[in-house]
């Protein structure tokens, strides 16, 4: 088995009287692919942004390479946490600064970390990571406006390249491009977690691209995980009827196929304080009560 990289333990953040993430636990192995998918405002982002310490954790634990990264750090601590776990951000024109031509935004993290002081060593090392996301050198002096959304997020991914992290968070990455763009960042993802041995938690609403991507699935709602196993276990069998809903609702390319597709409608159920994880088969978990899942595993 790869080593456990990131531990989540009870995960909750919460905005006053909003719940927005509620008691979640999983787990991500070194150099796997972990999808985060829901509806919009179920939490997933906010699962992404606590974890990378954007926002101080209501309580929980997160466990990265063996440390609990909340709480009290020292500077060289979170400069190593830093340069370790990255992130992509969902909107390629809103996260880049319009003021910086593409060499600086990728170069920024270097000056804060004391690398590549070295003027040509610096150069090159911006045209490498350019090229490694199928860009040109000659891009470094452009400004973010005259780049495309597909090429802006490419300047993103190298952005986020360039501490050389063992961990990226991509939220929703592909979400704010053109449908004929986003299979090309995806693959471009997949390519580089080959080449480099990343692991990613690739937040996302998009089924079919999660499907594509991830090695495991987690499935959220209101704040809470309710259905997390193998992709293939989740597409293919899922428990949850809230997994089953979302699957059901996922357009399908052919359009015989697609006119006599059933939408399966989520009746939301309450579940009880006596609700948890099950295990309904090895490393598949669905969050109930034992009657409801006992229910749902029937269906």
């Amino acid at each position: 088995m790869p080593e456990k990289i990131l531990e989540v333990k009870n995960l909750k953040q919460h905005f006053g009287s909003i719940k927005a993430v509620d008691g979640i636990s999983f787990d991500v192995y070194e150099g796997e692919t972990l999808g985060l998918v829901g509806e919009s405002g179920c939490g997933k982002s906010t699962t992404g942004r606590s974890i990378i310490r954007l926002y101080d954790i209501t309580d929980g634990e997160i466990i990265f390479q063996g440390k609990d990264i909340h709480g009290k750090k020292s500077a060289k601590e979170l400069k190593q946490f830093n340069k370790d776990m990255q992130m992509i951000f969902q909107d390629p024109y809103a996260s880049l600064n319009p003021r910086m031509t593409a060499g600086e935004i990728i170069s920024e993290g270097f000056d804060i970390h004391g690398m590549y002081k070295n003027k040509k060593e610096r150069k090159e090392k911006i045209g490498t990571l350019l090229e490694s996301v199928g860009l040109n050198r000659e891009h470094a002096n452009r400004y973010a406006h005259e780049f495309s959304g597909g090429q802006r997020q490419r300047i993103g991914i190298a952005r986020a390249l360039s501490l050389d992290p063992s961990f990226i968070i991509a939220d929703e990455p592909i979400s704010a491009l053109d449908v004929s763009i986003q299979a090309q960042v995806v693959n471009l993802l997949r390519q580089l977690q080959k080449e480099r041995g990343l692991t990613y938690l690739f937040i996302a609403h998009d089924l079919s691209m999660v499907k594509y991507i991830s090695d495991r699935i987690a499935v959220m709602r209101r704040g809470q995980i309710v259905e997390l196993g193998t992709a293939d276990d989740i597409y293919n069998y899922p428990v949850h009827p809230y997994t089953k809903s979302l699957l059901s609702a996922i357009p399908l390319p052919d359009p015989i196929s697609e006119a006599t597709r059933t939408r399966i409608p989520y009746e939301h159920e309450e579940v009880g304080d006596d609700a948890k994880s099950h295990e309904v088969f090895p490393g598949h978990f669905v969050y109930g009560t034992d009657a409801q899942v006992k229910q749902w595993y029937k269906h």
